[in-house]
């Protein structure tokens, strides 16, 4: 089981030194991938009924910028968004930015795309809130279309794309691309079309009939569970190291690829701090 650390979006700060520090240190310690989530614009708790956890006052340095820079910065571990709001964005500038990232790291990407709650996002973006769902599954086939060829022309429901293509094209073709979310509509998307799932809830037994649902989603698809990786996250606050290792253990026995720890809201004032936390779980994941 691969193991990576969550970028601690909210709490690293704006210095780029902190950024690249963070990202040296998880790769020296051996970690498989830094896993990033994603907002562009938080919204004001007081005037807008926001039905996730974020708002304006919480940082997010912006996704795609933020991989360019690690790319230069490391030298061999993955960077995985998890995730990239998709439907809010155009689909042939995700496909060229995910591209660059490719390039520039070398193979290093890993798109986690997701539909998102903040509908004040994708009205700042001019985009639709309403069919995001659907309208992903074609973003989706556009992006891999796109990073596999040199030319595509393409006639969908919410694209048109007339004899073009993206140069130069990423080394990964196509580059993977997981799923977040975990309405049923989602695992029936992961199941057909997704190269991975990340099931962010609890192993316990409805969460263990989840992921029963999602192996029975890919063999209706005519797939295989190795052919779809599984990643949760493991917070760290509130709880102790042997509650990480019986997690990640739980995890591992139940088929997931990866693991992620999440350290941010667990009262950590330093990037010392995270990273003593990252190395602790690491030793412990190494031992699950």
């Amino acid at each position: 089981m691969r193991v990576g650390a969550v970028f601690p979006q909210t709490e690293i700060g704006a210095d780029p030194a902190a950024v690249r520090d963070y990202a040296q240190a998880v790769e020296g310690l051996g970690l498989d991938h830094i896993l990033t989530f994603d907002h562009v614009l938080g919204g004001n708790a007081a005037t807008h009924d926001l039905k996730g956890p974020y708002k304006h006052t919480d940082m997010f340095h912006e996704l795609f910028v933020l991989y360019g820079f690690l790319a230069a910065v490391t030298q061999k571990i993955e960077l995985t968004s998890g995730i990239i709001i998709l439907p809010q964005r155009q689909t042939a500038l995700v496909a060229k930015q995910a591209a660059a990232i490719d390039i520039l790291s070398q193979g290093r990407l890993r798109l986690g795309i997701g539909i998102g709650w903040n509908d004040v996002e994708y009205e700042a973006l001019g985009m639709n809130f309403k069919d995001r769902g659907k309208r992903c599954e074609e973003q989706v086939e556009v992006m891999r279309a796109l990073w596999c060829n040199e030319l595509i022309t393409y006639d969908g429901k919410w694209h048109k794309i007339t004899d073009a293509g993206l140069n130069p094209l990423p080394p990964q073709r196509p580059i993977p691309v997981w799923f977040g979310g975990h309405a049923d509509a989602v695992m029936r998307r992961v199941a057909r079309i997704g190269d991975g799932w990340f099931p962010i809830f609890p192993l316990d037994d409805k969460g263990k009939s989840e992921l029963d649902k999602l192996q029975g989603y890919i063999a209706d698809a005519g797939r295989k569970p190795k052919d779809v990786g599984i990643e949760s996250v493991i917070f760290i606050a509130g709880k102790t190291p042997d509650e990480w290792a019986s997690e990640v253990a739980a995890w591992k026995q139940y088929g997931a690829s990866h693991i992620s720890l999440n350290t941010m809201g667990a009262g950590f004032s330093s990037l010392e701090t995270h990273i003593d936390a990252i190395r602790r779980f690491k030793e412990v994941a190494s031992d699950s």
